[in-house]
């Protein structure tokens, strides 16, 4: 099973790269982030018409989430929204249940954590608060014992090899220990991060800004990950980067992190 997470940062300006994507690599599962539109404004029609179901969790101008499934696989037990907050009205999490006739199940999840910059806002209490409702409802998931993937835009620089000029990045909330630390909780409930276990070289890079050519100087940071539970993780079979996409015409700032699941 090929699982991919994309923020593709407007999916009504991303639509055409996001097909082409589909056409060309036949993911499996595609977890979206950062659609930036209600879901009746979603382009359903395009991403069925190339042999996807579609789920989606939008939100006008903002955040939301989606999850593509290819046929003939099935998609359902879907849950829109992360426990824990009853009060968060932010399109931040999608999962479902992945299952076929030839392949073992598994629950994806699709989110899309805070930036939480300004750290002198509540933006930053919010994405920490996040995370530890992420890590909460990770544990619960481990309990069914179902192979479990948690994919998506973390707003997490997880080490200093993760970015090409750690310095830059210190005071951002992406890199505060905090968030770091976050993190590495999330982690510790037992889950592993996909791409790290297959290649720990420096260098790997997930997004790169529109400002000061950062593309051009390859001054990235790696901040999209896929999280697997042990279930999952005895199954991976390979995790890399579609690096290349970022080099598109009016590209998203991300480009998309691919697993293969036995």
């Amino acid at each position: 099973m090929r699982i991919v997470t994309w923020n593709v940062n407007s999916i009504k300006q991303r639509v055409g790269h996001l097909v082409a994507f589909l056409d060309e690599a036949k993911p499996d599962v595609v977890c979206l982030q950062e659609l930036k539109c209600q879901d009746e404004a979603f382009p359903r029609a395009e991403i069925e018409g190339a042999g996807y179901a579609v789920e989606t969790l939008g939100q006008k101008a903002y955040n939301g989430v989606a999850l593509l499934v290819r046929a003939p696989l099935v998609l359902s037990e879907v849950r829109r929204g992360l426990p824990g907050d009853e009060t968060d009205e932010q399109a931040r999490y999608i999962e479902g249940l992945i299952t076929g006739d030839d392949t073992a199940p598994v629950r994806v999840a699709s989110l899309y954590l805070p930036n939480g910059n300004p750290v002198d806002s509540p933006k930053y209490p919010y994405k920490l608060a996040f995370l530890e409702r992420l890590r909460h409802h990770a544990r619960d998931l481990l309990t069914s014992e179902e192979a479990v993937v948690l994919a998506g835009d973390y707003n997490v620089i997880p080490e200093p090899e993760d970015a090409s000029d750690p310095a830059a990045w210190v005071n951002d909330a992406l890199f505060l220990p905090q968030t770091r630390a976050a993190f590495r909780t999330l982690l510790a409930e037992g889950y592993t991060e996909a791409l790290r276990a297959c290649d720990p070289k420096p260098g790997l890079y997930t997004f790169w800004d529109y400002q000061a050519g950062a593309w051009n100087r390859n001054a990235g940071i790696r901040i999209d990950h896929l999280l697997l539970s042990p279930r999952a993780a005895d199954r991976l079979v390979s995790a890399s980067v579609q690096k290349h996409l970022r080099g598109l015409e009016k590209p998203s700032d991300h480009v998309p992190v691919t697993v293969e699941l036995a």
